[in-house]
């Protein structure tokens, strides 16, 4: 069954595309509550997953302050201040940006790729948005005793405590498994498993793992995002939230009391994302001005709006 037009964009009152897609909303208790389209049908979640991976690390014994375990959790824009916290990241470890194994790249954010261009520098490995991610698994098999060239590998015990760190958050039994963009082991799991562990994470407390990695996002969305990251922009509109998006279209979020959201656009545009999440979070009465602009962009003609984004929602879901 194809999945709903959940987003779409009108343009002087016509409505010019939409976006079909998939959303999982899980309770308290980890249950399915609501769902729109397949939501236990397998899916890859991309960097969404990269704060269950940092408490698989944490698990394995990664000890970080939240200022750079923000960072493990990121797909980070390239600033300097990201650049500068993955280089601290190496060092702790005794390593070098020569041991991340990340495609090199530009940075994400506009500003910080023109300043390396007009440097004459070239795209870098360490500016590669998951650099984070990869100077934790680097951190953590050298704290262990692991081998660091191999730290890729699937068979790696490093990947094996994120991947039973993911089953257990998620409820899933993860698979298939692919390659993501950085070059690490991607594991499928449902859009309801990965709502499921996000309500998880923002509900633990105390200095379980799961806290630790909710409070690192919560204090420095700066870090996990960019500073002109919508992530950003919600995270410090919504007292409690811990959201991380991921590429292809995926989104997930944790609300205080346990609740979890998941969703996934199945063109895997990025237009459509922050506009579902933002409804989503309205229709659950988390009401905020960034909330409902971020619910509704304009669209836009010769500069000025003349139309918008905006979600379509069933009236009695």
């Amino acid at each position: 069954m194809r999945d709903p037009v959940l987003v779409e964009v009108v343009r002087g009152g016509f409505t010019e595309s939409v976006h079909h897609g998939r959303v999982a909303i899980t309770g308290p208790d980890g249950s399915l509550t609501a769902s729109l389209g397949a939501a236990e049908d397998i899916f890859f979640p991309r960097s969404s997953v990269k704060p269950l991976q940092a408490v698989g690390m944490l698990r394995l014994g990664l000890d970080l302050p939240p200022e750079l375990l923000a960072l493990v959790c990121a797909s980070h824009t390239g600033e300097p201040f990201h650049v500068a916290a993955v280089r601290e990241l190496l060092a702790r470890a005794g390593r070098t940006e020569a041991d991340l194994q990340t495609p090199p790249e530009w940075p994400l954010d506009d500003d910080a790729r023109l300043a390396v261009q007009q440097a004459g520098g070239t795209p870098q490995s360490i500016t590669m948005n998951c650099s984070g991610k990869h100077a934790g698994m680097i951190m953590t098999a050298t704290l262990n005793g692991w081998p660091v060239d191999s730290y890729l590998d699937p068979e790696h015990p490093v990947q094996q405590g994120i991947l039973a760190a993911i089953a257990d958050l998620t409820g899933d039994q993860p698979g298939p498994f692919a390659v993501d963009g950085c070059g690490a082991p991607l594991a499928g799991i449902t859009l309801t498993g990965l709502a499921r562990a996000f309500g998880r994470l923002a509900a633990a407390t105390g200095s379980t793992p799961e806290a630790r990695v909710a409070a690192a996002i919560r204090t420095h969305p700066e870090r996990v995002s960019g500073t002109r990251r919508d992530e950003r922009a919600l995270l410090r509109a919504v007292p409690g939230l811990v959201a991380k998006s991921g590429a292809e279209a995926v989104y997930a979020a944790g609300l205080p009391d346990g609740r979890g959201i998941a969703l996934k656009i199945d063109d895997g545009s990025p237009r459509a994302r922050a506009v579902l999440l933002a409804a989503l979070l309205l229709r659950l009465g988390f009401d905020h001005e960034t909330v409902r602009q971020q619910a509704r962009p304009p669209v836009l003609g010769r500069g000025e709006p003349v139309g918008e984004l905006r979600a379509v929602l069933p009236a009695d879901w």
